[in-house]
């Protein structure tokens, strides 16, 4: 018995993910999240098979936590020094030895509100975008060095784009 499916094509990692309400965002329930989670978890992992012998994870054990601008700036301002809410905060925790990524990923609903609003863009294309982002960043992904913020920029733009979102840079 192999560990792969018909074709060659090898199974793409599973998704554990705990979803958090601290505050109310009934237009982000849980099915949506984690559907946007899902996507970005198998479409990375896809995009690296074609560049990597073997994968690097095989399982994101994620937590995504919804929370209001208190908790949102105290976390900040707690982990970053920066004493103001932001839209997307990651703890990235690494892969450990049997594959499995792991991280947890705040997501600032009312910034996420105000930005979407100031930016002329619909609030489910925003917090797509900023999940996405998120569950990259989770899964070691990062743009601090030019090369890598192109890199991962670019993947959201795809990912994004297959759930029929338009590209959030442009």
């Amino acid at each position: 018995m192999t560990d792969e499916p018909a074709g060659g094509a090898a199974r793409p990692p599973s998704l554990g993910l705990s979803v958090q309400y601290a505050t109310e965002a009934p237009e982000l329930p849980r099915w949506r999240l984690r559907g946007w989670a899902r996507r970005a978890v198998e479409s990375a992992a896809r995009e690296e098979a074609a560049l990597l012998p073997a994968p690097r994870y095989v399982r994101a054990e994620l937590t995504l936590r919804l929370v209001d601008a208190a908790e949102g700036q105290a976390l900040n301002h707690g982990y970053r020094e920066r004493d103001y809410a932001t839209n997307v905060l990651t703890f990235e925790y690494g892969i450990d030895p049997a594959g499995t990524a792991s991280g947890d990923i705040v997501l600032c609903v009312p910034v996420l509100r105000r930005e979407a609003a100031e930016q002329g863009k619909p609030l489910l294309a925003h917090a797509a975008h900023l999940t996405v982002h998120g569950v990259l960043h989770a899964l070691g992904y990062d743009h601090l060095e030019e090369d890598d913020a192109r890199a991962m920029e670019a993947l959201e733009t795809r990912i994004l784009a297959s759930l029929g979102i338009p590209d959030p840079y442009v």
